[in-house]
This record gives structure tokens, C-alpha cells and sequence, in this order.
């Protein structure tokens, strides 16, 4: 028999009798939610789930989603890789070795390989981002404050993971895929300050035929601006223009994207990627959350939101993306 329970209800029952609702995805939720970033008392009592233990609150569901959505519109190498949310530490066992088949006979006797396996983990690195916004604006009604801080959050953390999902260390941020451990080696170039139409071919036979049908190339505007001058044996540019609105330029029949945090041609450097970019893995944690600063920028008559989301990025496969790499 159901007994009377002082304990929050932190879900609800679907309306078809499923999965339960998070209450971060209910009306209620997101109105308290954003009467509490503009200052005022939430209406409904719904924000236990949604108040972490430093004060900040998590994001409604909606938001999240709506970040989310600016975030790859934002970020080049996000729209491209495989991205998974998880809430917590997540490992990827990789085999390193294929799994062997033969020919066997009727009565025959068959070994079957061992292979073996590498584990990648995907850990969560916090970024942060500020807005600030003048007290006029929050006391105006009309001003639609949710949209002017997803697009505001949105643009700082795709610049920030951007560059990160390009160049990080992977210390205290992302792995890069620009780095020694983003991608496999596909060709060296002769000469550390250019790269030549053979180089780029032999870029595209380096990787496994596997994964080309997926396959694109990213590299940043300055290395596009040489690659577009360069021609084939018959004259023809390698280059091509996109014929449709939103679909990308070609190179060598391949997609390519733009990243201005993709290295320049410099001796030593990676300056193109070319491969399956599903190959490289970003893990959202769950839980975006704002806190609000009310007293830091008072001199000013503004208001700080803070954002933080918790984020990684690893390439799982290197052999699913080549690098080419200017000579030293």
C-alpha cells in the first residue's frame, strides 16, 4: 500500500505510462528556472533536482538542447565527430588487432585469433563562459533573455572547444586532432613550407577504404587558400566549388571544412586531417549549469551568468584519420 513520503518527487510519470519524465523537461521547470536567473522567486517548487551543490542551477532540457544545437552550428569539429552524452567516466575498449578468417575444410581444424584491445577513456573537462547583462535589460519584460544567453554561451564554448577539439593537450582539456595522438601519420611532406597536389592524393590512399565513404578533409583558411591554387596533371583544379547552398566545398571529390585553429604550415606541424571523423568521440557530461553573480559587476549596473558544462574529446580510432605533416 502507498505510504505518505516527505521525499521530493524528482520525476514524473510519462503521459503513455513509459519512461518517467525529468522534471528539467517540464513547463514548470523551465519557467521557475528562468525567474530564478532574472532574480525573482520561482513560481512552482521544482528546482530540487536542479540546484547543484555550489549553487548553480541546471539547465532546462529545452536549453540544453537549444545550446546544444548553437554549439554544432558554432563549432566545425563538433558538427563532423561523434558526440555522446554520459554521466560519467566512459571507456571504449578499441581491438588493436582484426579478427582473423580462413578457409576451413569439412573435417578441418580451425584456430580462432585472440585479438587484442586498447581501452580509450572519456573523462569531463569543466569550460567555462560568462554574460553580462545590464539591470534595464532584466527588469524588461520583453527582453527575451534565454535565447541572448544561449547564443552568448554558445558562441564562447565553441571557441574554446574548437581549438580544443583541434589543438588541446589533453591535459586539463581535450586531446586534439592536430596532435601527435589525434590522428595517424599519412604522408610527410618533401618540403616543411608548402604541400603539392601528389602529397594530397597520396594523403587520401593513405587511409583505409573503410572509412572514405565518410571521409572529408578539415584544415584551416590560409592551407585552403595554397590548396585551391593547385592543379591536376590534365590542368584541373582540385578544388571545387559547392553547387548547392549548405553543402561544403570539395577537394579531390571530399568534403572540406574550415577550422581557424587547424594548424598553419609550419616545419613540424599537422596541417591536414583527412578521414572519418566519427573516429574521434566528444562526451557531453550531462548537466549544464548557470549561476548567477549578483553582486560582482554592480558597480556597473550589470548582472554575470556563469555557465559550465563538463566536456572531452579523444580520437578512438587514429587509423580513421590521416594527418599530413610538414616536413622538419
Amino acid at each position: 500500500m502507498a505510504q505518505p513520503t516527505s521525499t521530493p518527487i524528482t520525476e514524473k510519470p510519462s503521459a503513455r505510462g513509459g519512461d518517467p519524465i525529468s522534471p528539467r523537461a517540464t513547463a514548470e521547470y523551465r519557467e521557475d528556472f528562468l525567474n530564478l536567473v532574472r532574480g525573482k522567486k520561482p513560481v512552482h517548487n521544482v528546482m530540487e533536482e536542479g540546484t547543484d551543490s555550489t549553487g548553480g542551477y541546471l539547465v532546462p532540457i529545452e536549453f540544453d538542447t537549444n545550446l546544444v544545437k548553437a554549439l554544432k552550428h558554432e563549432n566545425v569539429i563538433r558538427r563532423i565527430s561523434k558526440v555522446i552524452t554520459t554521466a560519467a567516466p566512459h571507456r571504449i575498449n578499441i581491438a588493436l588487432t582484426d579478427v582473423a578468417a580462413d578457409w576451413v575444410a569439412e573435417s578441418g581444424s580451425f584456430t580462432p585469433s585472440t585479438p587484442t584491445f586498447n581501452q580509450i577513456s572519456l573523462d569531463a573537462y569543466t569550460l567555462r563562459a560568462a554574460a553580462l547583462v545590464s539591470e534595464e535589460l532584466l527588469q524588461d519584460s520583453m527582453f527575451e533573455l534565454e535565447p541572448y544567453l544561449i547564443d552568448n554561451f554558445a558562441y564562447a564554448f565553441a571557441a574554446k572547444e574548437e581549438q580544443a577539439f583541434c589543438v588541446g593537450t589533453g591535459e586539463g582539456q581535450p586531446t586534439g586532432i592536430f596532435t601527435s595522438k589525434g590522428g595517424d601519420v599519412g604522408v610527410t611532406t618533401a618540403t616543411a613550407g608548402a604541400i603539392t597536389a601528389d602529397e594530397l592524393i597520396d594523403l587520401t590512399y593513405s587511409l583505409k577504404e573503410g572509412y572514405k565513404k565518410n571521409a572529408v578533409f578539415v584544415l584551416n583558411s590560409a592551407t585552403l587558400a595554397g590548396i585551391r591554387k593547385l592543379k591536376d596533371g590534365n590542368g584541373v583544379y582540385m578544388w571545387q566549388p559547392s553547387l548547392q547552398a549548405d553543402e561544403p566545398d570539395r577537394l579531390l571529390g571530399y568534403p572540406v571544412y574550415v577550422s581557424q585553429y587547424a594548424p598553419t604550415i609550419a616545419a613540424g606541424a599537422f596541417t591536414i586531417a583527412f578521414g572519418d571523423f566519427q573516429n574521434y568521440w566528444i562526451a557531453d557530461r550531462c548537466g549544464r549549469t548557470i549561476r548567477r553573480a549578483n553582486e560582482l559587476h554592480i558597480a556597473n549596473l550589470q548582472t554575470g551568468f556563469y555557465a559550465f558544462q563538463r566536456v572531452d574529446g579523444k580520437t578512438v580510432l587514429p587509423e580513421g584519420i590521416k594527418l599530413l605533416k610538414q616536413h622538419a
